[in-house]
């Protein structure tokens, strides 16, 4: 089987994810974010999810920042997904993916896995900005007795995540902020 990477090693040192993630997925342009605002920065997180050593380098580092008790890692659509599992993988706390909105059909369940109700839920999620989906995906999960108090993400942006997360009683853990990359 054909490595993907010249180098097949762990990147273990902050700096030097922080300067592989920049590497492969910082873009430069105009782009619309979720919350409609306009960026002239990108990081397209699939290009960091779907490399399986960078990948697996980020989340060997989250897996620190997991906070005690924590019983379910739910990952958000899309880009939380992989990571969560990973996360699962490596911590042994089961995962759940969460939808941005409740299936139509099958199960019609708004997260698949593990169940939420009465248990500590972590929620995982790849780049932040402004918080919106964590903050609308949290009132859903609650609704279904999921207990929330932290957001884990690879990269917060910091443009006023922290503030409105915090304004629903959610502490955002990022491996990364965009300071980390100047």
């Amino acid at each position: 089987m054909k490595a993907f990477h010249k180098e097949n090693e762990i990147i273990t040192n902050k700096h030097e994810l922080a300067k592989k993630i920049y590497e492969v997925s910082y873009l430069a342009g105009s782009f619309t974010l979720r919350s409609g605002k306009i960026a002239n920065e990108y990081f397209d997180k699939y290009q960091f999810c779907c490399d399986p050593i960078l990948l697996d380098s980020i989340v060997r580092q989250m897996v620190e920042l997991i906070p005690n008790g924590t019983q379910v890692l739910a990952g958000l659509e899309l880009g939380g997904i992989p990571i969560a599992v990973l996360l699962s993988h490596y911590s042994g706390i089961p995962a759940a993916f969460v939808r941005k909105e409740t299936k139509k059909y099958g199960t019609a369940r708004l997260s698949e896995g593990t169940q939420l109700s009465d248990r500590k839920v972590l929620i995982v999620e790849d780049v932040v900005t402004s918080g919106g989906q964590i903050v609308i995906s949290a009132r859903q999960l609650r609704e279904l007795g999921a207990q929330i108090d932290s957001a884990l993400c690879v990269i917060d942006r910091q443009e006023g995540a922290v503030d409105a997360l915090g304004s629903v009683g959610i502490k955002l853990l990022p491996l990364l902020k965009r300071d980390d990359f100047s």
